[in-house]
């Protein structure tokens, strides 16, 4: 398995849940961090966290994907601080669940924004950096929603639409770095679990029967696959499951 020591990894939506269990999992993997997202308060409490276990602090940076504004300074902040990029994981999004009651623009907006517009020009302004690494790979985290024909399930529509969009964009990706040394990479997660690496439940993750909810583990494992894989091969990878996921299963 290609190693990932020392390798500089940029990961969006890093405070909590999922982006946290990348954050934990690729320092311990030996990469080199940027967290970033939209609450300063909680990227440094992981980047302690990090320090503690690995001896390596990560460097935090506010970013919110929603405003462009932000997104730039962002990228400016990066740019300023690091001569170059090996891994960059689009994960910020804002969930927005299906409800009666309409929703607003500002969420609408902002579901919009942060996976599609906001994502794409982070991405944009960090493909620089990227391009200066011997291995560069973009990875984004989209969903089984994202999917043709998915059904809608219990998320909203605006973010059944977002998700779709984010899909097009890391396939866009992918066709316009073709020839080019850096891969665009994308993991489509069901409904998951929230575990965390040091808790027993991650351990727990791995021993699952079928007929249960996926976890940030399954998702975590799957893009540790898929950047460490030979340079040739780019991965598209569907993670489903029969609770919450592409065809959930029928009846009690």
């Amino acid at each position: 398995m290609i190693e990932l020591q020392g390798r500089t990894a940029v990961i969006t939506g890093a405070g909590r849940g999922l982006g946290a269990a990348l954050a934990l999992s690729l320092a311990q993997a030996g990469c080199n961090l940027v967290l970033c997202g939209r609450n300063p308060a909680a990227l440094e409490t992981l980047a302690d966290r990090i320090a503690s276990t690995t001896g390596r602090r990560p460097a935090s940076v506010a970013v919110d994907l929603a405003d462009s504004e932000s997104v730039r300074r962002a990228v400016d902040a990066i740019t300023r601080s690091h001569n170059h990029v090996d891994l960059l994981v689009n994960n910020g999004a804002m969930w927005l669940e299906a409800r009666d009651t309409p929703h607003s623009a500002e969420e609408v907006l902002t579901v919009i924004n942060s996976a599609v517009t906001g994502t794409f020009l982070f991405t944009q302004g960090l493909l620089p950096l990227l391009r200066r690494s011997a291995h560069p790979d973009i990875v984004t985290i989209g969903s089984v929603s994202g999917l043709p024909n998915a059904p809608l399930q219990t998320v909203s529509v605006p973010f059944y639409a977002a998700k779709r969009a984010q899909a097009a964009l890391a396939d866009g990706l992918r066709q316009m770095l073709a020839g080019t040394p850096l891969r665009s990479i994308v993991v489509h997660p069901p409904y998951l679990d929230d575990v965390q690496p040091g808790e027993p439940e991650w351990a727990e993750a791995a021993e699952r029967a079928k007929g249960t909810r996926g976890t940030n583990r399954d998702v975590v494992d799957a893009v540790l696959f898929a950047v460490t894989r030979p340079r040739h091969i780019t991965l598209s990878i569907v993670l489903d499951a029969d609770d919450g996921g592409v065809f959930p299963a029928q009846g009690g």
